[in-house]
């Protein structure tokens, strides 16, 4: 897992936008370069997206928007694996419901069941968890971090302490054009105790850079705005 962190505005939502194919008309669509998935040019067809909103059909039931992904492509949904998903995000007993009847954390583990059922190799995730209170969002980090081992996954979030606990890698996206700067790489495995004085001082230096990149933004910004003479 790694974890993509910067000032708002910078770019973050736009790249994973990018990777995942969902970029239109507009000055989304006006880039360079290109986009590369085991060698081959994508995207392609082995994304998994989960967005900050969980973006549940409120007609249908957790099951079957669960199973939604397979209907649209016209396949047979595997109702099965997707009971056992919902059973993994501890959802078994709510499979009948519709979203409404959930609260925000248990329709964020839809979410998750749904971008799972994907089974796809590579998952992107816009900071899914953020609208989540601080005890869920705790849970869901560590859920996230078991039924996703194996894949590739890039999460975008504005929080240091979630990267430096779930993240196997950390990335920084600063600057105007934005530009990721060096990796930076915890001790230990995830999920890790954020007590510890190492993870202390990473998240102060993290916090320092991303502080020092959104002054260098205002400052320009204000540079820009002013009257020329």
């Amino acid at each position: 897992m790694t974890c993509l962190l910067g000032p708002s505005g910078v770019g973050k939502s736009s790249l994973l936008r990018y990777i995942a194919g969902l970029t239109g008309a507009g000055s989304e669509a006006a880039v360079s370069g290109r986009l590369m998935f085991g060698g081959r040019e994508g995207p392609a067809s082995n994304i998994a997206y989960l967005a900050q909103q969980d973006l549940l059909l409120p007609w249908l039931s957790v099951l079957d928007n669960v199973m939604l992904g397979s209907r649209l492509r016209g396949e047979q949904p595997d109702r099965k694996r997707a009971l056992g998903l919902l059973t993994q995000v501890g959802l078994d007993a709510h499979h009948g419901d519709l979203p409404a009847r959930l609260s925000g954390g248990m329709r964020q583990r839809a979410a998750l069941a749904r971008t799972l059922m994907e089974d796809r190799p590579v998952v992107l995730m816009d900071e899914p968890f953020s609208a989540l209170d601080a005890i869920t969002r705790f849970e869901l980090q560590e859920l996230a971090s078991e039924l996703l081992a194996g894949k590739t996954t890039l999460l975008v979030t504005h929080d240091p302490l979630e990267a430096l606990r779930i993240g196997h890698r950390l990335l920084l996206l600063t600057g105007a054009p934005a530009l990721i700067e060096t990796p930076i790489d915890p001790p230990g495995d995830p999920l890790r105790d954020l007590g510890t004085p190492e993870l202390a001082a990473l998240q102060a230096n993290i916090m320092e850079r991303l502080t020092a990149a959104r002054q260098r933004a205002r400052s320009k910004t204000a540079t820009a705005a002013e009257p020329q003479t």
